[in-house]
This record gives C-alpha cells, sequence and structure tokens, in this order.
C-alpha cells in the first residue's frame, strides 16, 4: 500500500524545537528534554525529535493519519516541498502554507498529548491502525441437530393435547357464561303499568288529594318498632319541589317549646288515620298483635297513635321528632311484578330511610284462640315488615352500616316472636362511595319462583331468593310454641297458598324517614345514646340532641328521603 503524495508530504521530520527565534516550542518541551516519569509518552518522556502533533484538535486525525503512515513508509518530506497537506476524507482545501524552518503556522497552538489511561498503556507504534481490522469471515461448522433426525414420538402427542386443552377451557368458559346466562332468574310474560309517576307537573295538593297517588300516614305510636318520631300530614315535612317528593324529618321544638316535649303537656295530631290504618299498617314486636276486622275498639292504640303525653315521673316524652310516611295503600297494589323507586337517601345520625311493602288485605286471616276474650295470637294475619329497602344515615365511620350499605330482607312467620327474617336479609354496599350523595335506583323483582331486590343493576342485588321450597318447610319452626302457661301445637298458616305464601298476595308501597327506635335496627353500643330495652329510650335520645343533630344537614335536600320517580308494574 503506497499511501497518495500529498499525504506523505504533510510528514514531518521536524520537532516543535525547530521554531525559528525560539529555544522551545510552545507549549511543549525542548527535543532531548527528559521528564521525570520515563514512561515513554507525554510527560515524564524524552520526546523524540521527529515526532508529529497535530497543530490543534482539529487536525488530529490528520496528525494520526501522518503519523502512521508516515513512519511506516520511513519517509521524511521536507516543509518546503510544496505538497497540500490534506486528511484522508476532507474535500475542501486546506493551507500549505509553512514557516521558514519547515513548521506549520497553526503548530503553537497545539495541545500536549494525551495521557495514558493507565500507567501500564503502551503508547502507539509504528504502522498502528486508527480502526481495529476487520474481522475475517469464517465458516461455521455444521450444528449437529439429532433432534431431527429421529422425532420424538411424545412431541406430537404433547402438540395436540396442548392444543386440545385449549379448546376445552374455551368450550369450559363458554359453557359457563351461558349457563350463569341462564341461570338468572327473570319475570316472564307481560307487565301491565299499576303506577308511573315521575312528579313532573304534580303539587303537594294534587299529590295527597283525595285522588292523589300517595296517602299521608299521620301516627305517633312508633308504629311497633318504638320510632321516635311521628309522622304528620304537614307541608313541611313531605312536599313536592322541582318535580321531586320530598320527605323531611324535623324537630318537633321547632312547633313547640322544649320544656313542653319533656313535661307537662299533650300533644293531639291533627289528622290521625289510626282508623284506617290500624288492622294492617304497623309492625309490632310484641306478642300479639291484633289485626281482625272485627276485633273490639282499641282505645289504648288509638291514643297512643293521636296523640303523646310527656310526664317528667313516667319518663314519657312528645315524640322529639316529626316525619313523614307516604303509602300507595288507596291508589295501587301489585301481585308479582316489579317496582322500581330512584331517591336518594338522607344523611343524619339515627335516620332510618325505608322503602317497602304491605298487604293490602288479610287472606290468611288471625287465628284467635278459642273462648278468651283477652285474646292472645300466636298467628299473624299478614307477614310483618315485608319487602324492605332500608339504610341508615350514619356516615361511614359508623361500625354497625351507616349510608355506604343498603339492605333488603323478607320479614316473614307465623308470630312475632317466630320471625325468621334471619333466614332472609341482605345487603350492598359502596366501598368508594356513599348512598346519600346521589340518587340510585331501588327495584324489586316479584314472581312466584323468585323474590330479587338490588341496587342499580341485577348485578349489584342486596338479595335474591329462589322460592325452591315454601317458606313454611324453610323456616323449620317448632311444632309447639309456649303461650304463657300453655303449650300450644303451630299450626301451618299458609297451607292453603301457594308456594309462595305468604307473599302471593297483592302488596302497596310505603315510604318513610323513620327517627330511632328500640327494636334493634339500631344495636346497642358505645356510640348510640340510648339502650333498646330503657322505659326512658326517647328521653335519653332527646336529651343527646347535641351529639347527633350537628350531623343532620341544615338544608332539607341533604337530610330528606328524596325521590324521583315510582314505577310500578304487574305480571299480567
Amino acid at each position: 500500500f503506497s499511501p497518495p503524495a500529498s499525504v506523505r508530504s504533510f510528514s514531518a521530520s521536524f520537532s516543535p524545537s525547530e521554531l525559528p527565534g525560539a529555544g522551545t516550542a510552545y507549549p511543549f518541551p525542548a527535543s532531548g528534554t527528559q521528564t521525570p516519569n520515563g514512561n515513554g509518552y507525554g510527560y515524564g518522556n524524552q520526546t523524540p525529535a521527529g515526532s508529529t502533533r497535530a497543530s490543534s484538535l482539529v487536525d488530529v486525525p490528520r496528525a494520526f493519519s501522518t503519523y502512521s503512515i508516515g513512519h511506516s513508509q520511513n519517509a521524511s518530506v521536507s516543509a518546503s516541498g510544496g505538497s497540500r497537506p490534506t486528511t484522508g476524507s476532507a474535500s475542501r482545501p486546506t493551507s500549505s502554507a509553512v514557516s521558514g524552518n519547515g513548521v506549520g503556522k497553526r503548530e503553537a497552538f497545539a495541545s500536549p498529548p494525551s495521557r495514558p489511561l493507565t500507567i501500564y498503556a503502551a503508547p502507539p507504534t509504528a504502522g498502528a491502525r486508527l480502526r481495529p481490522a476487520r474481522t475475517k469471515s469464517t465458516a461455521l461448522l455444521k450444528l449437529e441437530k439429532p433432534w431431527l433426525a429421529q422425532r420424538d414420538p411424545y412431541a406430537r402427542v404433547a402438540y395436540w393435547v396442548t392444543w386440545a386443552a385449549v379448546l376445552l377451557g374455551v368450550a369450559a368458559g363458554a359453557v359457563r357464561i351461558w349457563s350463569g346466562w341462564q341461570s338468572v332468574l327473570l319475570l316472564g310474560g307481560n307487565l301491565c303499568p299499576v303506577m308511573i309517576e315521575d312528579f313532573s307537573g304534580a303539587t303537594t295538593e294534587s299529590l295527597f288529594g283525595d285522588n292523589g297517588a300517595f296517602f299521608r300516614e299521620v301516627d305517633a305510636s312508633g308504629f311497633g318498632n318504638g320510632e321516635f318520631e311521628m309522622t304528620t300530614d304537614s307541608d313541611t315535612n313531605s312536599y313536592v319541589l322541582n318535580n321531586q317528593l320530598y320527605l323531611v324529618p324535623t324537630l318537633t321544638s321547632n312547633v313547640i317549646p322544649q320544656g313542653s316535649i319533656l313535661n307537662g303537656a299533650v300533644y293531639n295530631l291533627t289528622g290521625c288515620t289510626y282508623n284506617i290504618t290500624h288492622s294492617s299498617g304497623y309492625t309490632s314486636e310484641s306478642d300479639c298483635l291484633r289485626a281482625a276486622p272485627d276485633a273490639p275498639f282499641d282505645l289504648d292504640a288509638y291514643l297512643a297513635a293521636c296523640s303523646a303525653v310527656s310526664n317528667d315521673t313516667l319518663g314519657t316524652i312528645i315524640p322529639p321528632v316529626m316525619s313523614a310516611r307516604v303509602s300507595t295503600r288507596k291508589s295501587a297494589s301489585l301481585k308479582f311484578g316489579r317496582v322500581e323507586v330512584v331517591a336518594k337517601i338522607p344523611t343524619g345520625d339515627w335516620l332510618w330511610p325505608a322503602l317497602w311493602m304491605l298487604p293490602v288485605g288479610e287472606a290468611y286471616g288471625a287465628w284467635p284462640l278459642s273462648g278468651e276474650i283477652d285474646i292472645m295470637c300466636v298467628f299473624l294475619s299478614f307477614p310483618v315488615l315485608v319487602l324492605r329497602e332500608l339504610a341508615r344515615g350514619n356516615a361511614p365511620s359508623y361500625p354497625k352500616q351507616g349510608v355506604n350499605y343498603v339492605r333488603s330482607s323478607l320479614n316473614w312467620g307465623p308470630a312475632p316472636f317466630l320471625n325468621a327474617v334471619a333466614k332472609t336479609y341482605g345487603w350492598w354496599t359502596q366501598r368508594r362511595g356513599r348512598y346519600d350523595d346521589a340518587f340510585h335506583t331501588y327495584a324489586l323483582e316479584w314472581s312466584e319462583g323468585f323474590i330479587r331486590m338490588y341496587v342499580d343493576s341485577r348485578l349489584t342485588h342486596m338479595f335474591q331468593l329462589k322460592l325452591a321450597e315454601p317458606f313454611w318447610e324453610m323456616g323449620a319452626f317448632p311444632a309447639v310454641v309456649q303461650n304463657g302457661s300453655e303449650s300450644v301445637v303451630l299450626a301451618n298458616p299458609w297451607v292453603n297458598g301457594t308456594r309462595a305464601a305468604p307473599f302471593d298476595q297483592p302488596f302497596y308501597l310505603i315510604m318513610n324517614v323513620a327517627v330511632g327506635g328500640t327494636n334493634g335496627w339500631f344495636p346497642d353500643g358505645p356510640e348510640k345514646p340510648w339502650l333498646d330495652g330503657s322505659a326512658t329510650a326517647a328521653r335519653d335520645f332527646l336529651e343527646a340532641q347535641d351529639q347527633w343533630y350537628p350531623s343532620w344537614p341544615a338544608d332539607d335536600y341533604g337530610r330528606a328521603l328524596v325521590i324521583d320517580s315510582v314505577k310500578m308494574w304487574e305480571s299480567c
């Protein structure tokens, strides 16, 4: 290989010390100067007289090229040769002017050679190449593949077994999806509308009038649950606003003085509906419920429902809260079908909103004991506390399920003390939300074959029951019960009914906001300001008003059960 003359001519056999008028060429030491280290390169080296240095950083490639090629050819070219110095890749002409003694004009600006990276580094040798030599191609030896010479007999088996398992999994998944789809119980046949009420254009007067869709129930008895509110027909507690129905609890002290609530006053409820509701409007935890249509007038029950007396000695008070309870008792009922209520539940400690249903008639009748005047009934003429969708207004921090829970249950049994609700209840919860900050759809689907209650979607059902066996068998009630000092044989009150009995009769809808109570809905605990078994439970609740009332929103919307629509369809 013979480099071009232009490259060879750029080689130099002079040293920087030959600069005119200078003993040494800055910044290099004089030729032949011994530096301390003596490692043969850079500092600590005797600089060879014939070495070549780049005159600037841009000339580094040129210098190295000259160094390697010039020395490999043992060429020494005079500076006055007039050849043009260029790099191998330069495309533009560069100046070839040199000084009178053969040193380039830019030599004075050359930087010292770089120091070696380690003490073991060797200086570049003559003929060193800037780039590593290209690796020579070498033919690879033939690789042995014994598995191709003789195939494993199990390889094909494994292949097909793998694909068979994949296809079997897909088929099993498809069957599971199909069976899950088929297992969802749905109402068959047609559904005929019984009530479609969205309150558009409705007024309070038209909604609760003689031919209105809803009936206000006025009562102060506690409805068999020991509740602390009295329900009124006041427009303060139930009214229509912005095409929505509001059921709002308010303090009784807004109407009568606090002192009168606690002692020395009698409060009579205007428009008491006891005469209409007493036979089938209560749930009771007592041992007997008088529900026979021909039962004698009960004066004590009438006075408890239509008036309240505050007596400090007895510990009785006027109910400290006024609220609302409305129903479709007079306007709509259904036997099997669908009920859908879009509502927002209230916020506030010890509030108890409910959407529920009770039977219109008493198809299974009361079973009075023969020959007794003071009747002790061990059978109910209707299931108690039926088809409820319930909630509590307490905050999510409440340990017994607050506003982030909604519950559903079926209460049924041959007597109040044999209520089998523990066998038929359920709930749904929002883990990152609450039900009092938005509207939700609460629905009931009810047929002779199943009962389902859910919120927003069938996928989020609170309770679902397939009626595969009669309720009497499901309840596993005892054959004999104790009635005082007597033992009474317990008979099946639904023997003449269908498999769905007692849920095979027309039911009507009730919507209300209760407050507190002594039936166990709010379990006793350190956070609860009263005890269910206390004779002064309502008074204890009122005396703790400073604890619970701040949790009630100041605006009606926050503490009200707000109903956006009510829809009822019956199977037809």
